[in-house]
């Protein structure tokens, strides 16, 4: 049966990693204000909104400040790391003493966060941030200062992010078995007239529903509204910027497309993209793909455990200055992801990163042609002991890529 959520286990072990990193900086917690990184640790993902969340770690000890809304939840079973919960009602909250039944506790965020803290016996704290990040409208005090402690900002869960564990790889795999089903409905869907959003949301559609009936009630989607399984393309002249926004536009005979394709399981996505054509494809784009497929397969051979991430995307730059490409690249080879699309580290003739196993990257060197289209494939790589594994597997080449309709 294959593994749609994080095992309890496994935030065990997280956690008891932080918890060697707290003897060793020699604090008293680590407090984390970022949802990603409060749901890496112990589980729990959440909205974010105004309302802050700060998840507190001792030795002995996991404890979570939450608003009013998140209550239920984060007292619930589907959350076992969680040992203390902490209440406020809302942002900006109140600081007089009246509460009743359906208001309470009075308190500002800061004030239950503060109490959290000097409940656990924290005087000194490591940090993510010294305090909720400013977020709908959110401007409140500094840590160290409405709680009283010092604080010192860190990037742990960052660093450890890095580098997936089983579990983790194993749920990227999953997630690309979705995506590539949503990206295949994408094609079948594609055809001349046809709206750019009304094809990618049936196809995210039907892949979604085909996720949720398969996965049935194991699969928890982390998300509010949404598809667990995604897919959408640029297409004509607008592929032609890296990061184009989806247009008004129907498909047109000859159209070039790029397109993209992740789901989400438990929190971890992949990332699939690929450039297509519909009917037909010109001679320059035939050479405009030919030559970015030849910069991914150099990419991905050149990758592997112990290789420089520079290194990697050098080669790319080298052949790109060779064949008089240079001009038509905006950007580097490819970046990590796991529970987010970008993660560290990038694929970057800047970096000092070394490629190691359990990093997962997206290889995605690409060509923009100003006026005519860009050229891009994406696939997410997982750095293994003996070399890279490719986890998403739609077809690569031109003929596999033209949509016959």
């Amino acid at each position: 049966m294959s593994l749609v959520s994080v095992p309890t286990a496994e935030f065990d072990r997280r956690i008891d990693t932080v918890r060697e990193q707290i003897s060793e900086a020699d604090v008293d917690a680590l407090c984390l204000f970022s949802p990603i990184g409060i749901e890496w640790l112990s589980g729990f993902h959440h909205l974010q909104t105004e309302r802050p969340v700060c998840l507190a770690v001792t030795d002995e000890e996991v404890a979570i400040t939450v608003p009013r809304l998140e209550l239920e939840r984060a007292d619930s079973d589907e959350f076992p790391v969680l040992e203390s919960t902490y209440v406020y009602y809302d942002y900006p909250g109140s600081t007089t003493d009246e509460s009743t039944y359906y208001r309470h506790p009075s308190d500002t965020p800061e004030e239950k966060i503060a109490e959290m803290i000097d409940d656990l016996g924290i005087s000194t704290a490591a940090a993510d941030m010294d305090g909720a990040p400013g977020f709908w409208g959110y401007s409140g005090p500094a840590l160290s200062e409405f709680a009283g402690i010092d604080v010192e900002t860190v990037e742990w869960i960052e660093e450890l992010r890095t580098a997936k564990s089983d579990v983790e790889m194993e749920l990227m795999r999953e997630s690309a078995k979705w995506g590539n089903l949503a990206h295949r409905y994408l094609a079948d869907y594609a055809e001349p007239g046809k709206h750019e959003l009304w094809v990618a949301k049936r196809a995210s559609l039907d892949a979604s529903m085909a996720m949720l009936n398969t996965l049935g009630p194991r699969y928890d989607s982390h998300l509010r509204g949404g598809f667990p399984a995604s897919c959408g393309f640029l297409s004509g002249p607008n592929t032609a910027l890296p990061h184009g926004l989806t247009e008004n536009r129907r498909l047109e005979h000859g159209d070039i497309i790029i397109t993209g394709a992740s789901s989400n399981v438990g929190g971890y996505k992949s990332e699939l993209e690929r450039t297509m054509f519909i009917g037909e494809a010109s001679d320059e784009h035939r050479h405009y793909f030919e030559q970015m497929k030849t910069l991914q397969t150099l990419a991905i051979d050149t990758a592997g455990p112990g290789v420089p991430v520079s290194k990697v995307d050098q080669a790319v730059h080298d052949y790109c200055k060779e064949q008089g490409l240079l001009e038509y690249t905006q950007h580097h080879t490819g970046h990590n992801m796991g529970m987010e699309g970008h993660e560290r580290g990038f694929i970057d003739r800047g970096s000092d990163e070394v490629m190691q196993p359990g990093h997962a990257y997206t290889f995605e060197p690409a060509l923009f042609i100003p006026d005519v289209a860009g050229y891009r494939h994406s696939d997410t790589v997982l750095i293994t002991e003996s070399g890279t594994e490719e986890i998403t597997y739609y077809p690569k080449d031109l003929e596999s890529n033209i949509i016959n309709y």
